[in-house]
């Protein structure tokens, strides 16, 4: 196999990889609601056994998001919540949202509700 060869499949196996791995428009748009619509919210976000404010918590999920961003592991917004929104990823409790005059839920119920809704908007 010839230089140019090998250099251009090599190339073919690692770009595929990066390039996949990006959350397009739509997801970034997605994700940026579903961190808003905690923040603009009057809801407390439970982790780890501590309950916090929305501004504190719209700042830790951002951290956790740029964390994945950097290691290509989120691309859509169902991943955003899977991987970042609905647990501690040093305990692996789950994270719980209370919102006045709701029933407290968990993190994972409560952004899949919102990006159910943000994607029934932008219809």
């Amino acid at each position: 196999m010839n230089h140019r060869l090998r250099a251009a499949l090599a190339l073919a196996l690692i770009i595929p990889g990066s390039a996949l791995a990006a959350p397009g428009e739509t997801a970034r748009r997605e994700i940026a609601g579903l961190i808003g619509a905690l923040d603009g919210s009057s809801c407390r976000f439970q982790r780890n056994g501590s309950w916090h404010d929305a501004a504190e918590a719209r700042a830790h999920l951002q951290r956790k998001y740029d964390y994945l961003l950097k290691k290509d592991k989120v691309d859509t917004a169902e991943q955003f919540i899977e991987r970042a929104a609905s647990q501690s990823s040093m305990s692996g409790k789950p994270y719980r949202i209370a919102c006045p005059g709701q029933p407290e839920q968990t993190a994972a119920v409560w952004f899949g509700a919102r990006l159910k809704a943000l994607r029934q908007r932008t219809l």
